[in-house]
């Protein structure tokens, strides 16, 4: 037998509509402002929709916006499977979809798109694998389930049905390598994501944000005015003129293409004895520009952006509030 399509529905903000999904044997979304959606055909139909009816949205949220309540008027199909999460007791409930698509804004103002469920049982997130609950974390409000983890569910309930056990006796045992591999994971995507964000900052927001790091270490610096710096964009040092050693000269070059030798050579150039060098480049550098710097008189620094992304998250908690506004990031905790 063929497996149906199995869909999350979230009962909205923090599952406040759990309790509704259950008694009234229904599933709900948002997107009042919208009205009756029974006039919507095609995508793009809703994507049009969105647009008007979201005024000041961003596009990406307009399309998410679409694509959600595409799926939830048009393809979800009776008989699909669909499941909903309870925070509170930890569970999720899987039912079935035996109705179409109705608006019915007298049985909840905010919430009026709904689809007639027949809810079959519940299952336990601890009996799921890691796996499994890392695919059903996503905060999208519909999404459809992958079939592997749709298999799980189907499997736990049919197994809890036929053994007359509850499913929150079912327990699957914990795997700290997959546990392991799932941070690994999100830290390697929030890196990239930060990589992103210091990207996307502009030539001035960049010198700001090195001399920005510089002063979470301890330095106080000196930001050369716009035009020609002879060679260095910052200086820092202990007083904070140059006078005190060490003094540091800062280059920072926010572009695309990596620096070469030639770029390095430049810029040890017009250095003082006792100077020392950082070269940031977010193009990285080539292999010549690095054996430059390591046969250079002075010593000198070179930092591509993953090295300067992996300085912020070092000192992050030391910046100045004007630099963490720069680069806003959320500490999160996960357990050891």
């Amino acid at each position: 037998m063929s497996q149906k399509a199995m869909w999350m529905v979230r009962a909205g903000e923090g599952g406040f509509r759990f309790e509704e999904f259950k008694t009234e044997s229904l599933v709900s979304i948002g997107w009042h402002e919208v009205g009756d959606m029974t006039r919507l055909k095609t995508r793009a139909d809703f994507t049009r929709a969105m647009e008007q009816h979201l005024a000041g949205a961003k596009a990406g949220q307009v399309a998410a916006s679409a694509g959600q309540t595409y799926r939830f008027v048009r393809e979800i199909g009776l008989g699909d499977r669909v499941v909903s999460y309870d925070r509170s007791e930890r569970i999720y409930l899987v039912g079935e979809v035996i109705g179409d698509y109705e608006y019915r804004p007298e049985g909840s103002a905010e919430h009026p798109n709904i689809r007639r469920v027949r809810w079959l049982g519940q299952v336990a997130r601890d009996a799921l694998s890691v796996s499994a609950r890392n695919s059903l974390g996503s905060i999208s409000t519909l999404f459809l389930i992958a079939a592997p983890v749709a298999a799980e569910i189907e499997s736990l309930l049919m197994g809890a049905e036929g053994t007359g056990r509850s499913p929150s006796k079912i327990l699957v045992a914990e795997s700290p390598v997959a546990v392991d591999d799932l941070y690994k994971d999100v830290q390697s995507k929030g890196f990239e994501f930060i990589k992103d964000r210091v990207s996307a900052l502009d030539w001035e927001e960049m010198q700001e944000l090195v001399a920005g790091l510089l002063r979470a270490m301890g330095y106080k610096t000196r930001i050369s005015p716009s035009g020609s710096d002879r060679g260095k964009d910052i200086v820092a040092s202990p007083d904070g003129l140059g006078f005190e050693d060490p003094r540091i000269v800062v280059e920072v070059k926010h572009r695309g293409a990596s620096m070469g030798s030639h770029e390095i050579r430049s810029f040890l150039g017009g250095r003082h004895d006792n100077d020392k060098g950082l070269y940031v480049s977010t193009g990285g550098f080539t292999k010549d520009a690095r054996y430059e710097a390591e046969r250079g008189r002075i010593p000198v620094t070179l930092m591509d952006l993953d090295d300067l992304v992996k300085s912020l998250l070092e000192h992050y908690e030391k910046l100045d509030v004007e630099m963490q506004r720069l680069i806003p990031l959320r500490k999160v905790y996960w357990p050891a």
